[in-house]
Formats: C-alpha cells, structure tokens, sequence
C-alpha cells in the first residue's frame, strides 16, 4: 500500500483516508479563525472540481472570493445552507475564504500523479498554488518556474511581497514557501515566457 506523507504545521494537516496502486485519497485540514481572512488553496482532485464539491460545508455567513481580473463573492447562506453561487476551484486553484466563528475547512479528495501542469498568466495576477500537496520553497522545493521579474504575494494576516530579481536571478528579499492548504498570488513578468508550471509526481 502507497503511504503519503502526514504534514503537520501550524493550523494544517493532512494525512491518507486510503490507497491502491492506481489512486491515494487524501484530506487536508485547513484552520480558519473567526473573522479571519484566509488564503485556501485546492490541491486534492474531487469529481467536479467547484465550490460547492470542494467545500460542500462552511458555517453560516461565511464567504469565499474567487479572483479573475476582479473579486466574486460567493456565501454560504444561513437559510438554505448552501452557497449562493458555483466557481471553479481546480486542483492549484484558490481564494479567500472567511468565516463568522472558528472553523476547520477539510479539503478531501485524490492527490493527482503523473505530468501535473497549471498556467500561470502573463502579465495577468491570477490565484495559484501547488497542484501537489507539500510544503516547501516555491522553486527550489515545488518547482515554479520563476523568471525576471516575477512577483508572489503571500497573504497571511497581512501581504507579504516577494520579487524574482532580474540581476542575481533569485527571490528576494527571500524565497517564499507555500504551506499545504494554502495559496498565493502570482503576477508573471509582462516579459515572461516560462506560463507552464510543470510537476512530474508520484506518491512513492
């Protein structure tokens, strides 16, 4: 039997529900403090990548903003008990989500394998994150595939801005990491030519 690695970092887990040879189910715990924004990142494969699969469950009040150009809101309404709405949510796509209490956001589904690609737009600010489900720096460890010019935007309370330098061709102030769960924004160069972030992945 295929075993996945257990993450345990501060507010989030993730751990193995099942495997065989051909799939390895997985679930991520995600912790979201009352009033809190928090930047969610999808990074386990459902049957229909969307809001309401991905998070079929959230407190009432709580909202989640999908961003492409601009931000849409979608709630989970108080009477009905679902979101007033449905957006894609693939696997290395995310967005905010904040709730009116204290919640634990369970993101459950197959970790993908094989040639594993997700598009990062030129010149466009676009919300991504790892279609992996691991910790690490952003290129050395999870393989984005920066170029002069490049910024990420990390949100954790509050933004944190991070640049790949055009002279030592690394990122500064320091190279960013992407927690399991999480997502950030990414704005490629306007001169970028590299659009394809590659993951070649098998649970070993």
């Amino acid at each position: 039997m295929k075993t996945l690695t257990l993450f345990s970092l501060a507010a989030l887990s993730i751990g193995l529900v099942g495997s065989s040879t051909a799939a390895v189910v997985g679930y991520i715990n995600v912790a979201t403090p009352a009033g809190q924004k928090v930047l969610l990142g999808n990074q386990l494969h459902t049957t229909n990548d969307t809001l309401v699969t991905v998070i079929p469950v959230a407190p009432p009040g709580a909202n989640f903003f999908k961003y492409d150009g601009t931000f849409h809101t979608y709630t989970f309404d108080d009477v009905d008990l679902a979101w007033t709405g449905d957006t894609s949510l693939a696997v290395g796509e995310g967005g905010f989500f904040v709730s009116p209490v204290n919640t634990t956001i369970t993101f459950v589904g197959t970790v993908l394998q094989g040639r594993l690609t997700n598009t990062l737009p030129i010149g466009v600010k676009a919300i991504r994150t790892s279609m992996v489900p691991q910790s690490g720096r952003i290129s050395a460890d999870l393989q984005l595939p920066a170029e002069a010019g490049d910024n990420l935007y990390q949100y954790r309370g509050t933004y944190s801005t991070f640049t790949f330098d055009d002279v030592d061709l690394a990122w500064v102030p320091t190279e960013p990491t992407n927690r399991v769960g999480e997502a950030f924004f990414y704005l490629k160069a306007a001169t970028g030519v590299s659009n394809l972030w590659i993951r070649n992945f098998t649970v070993q």
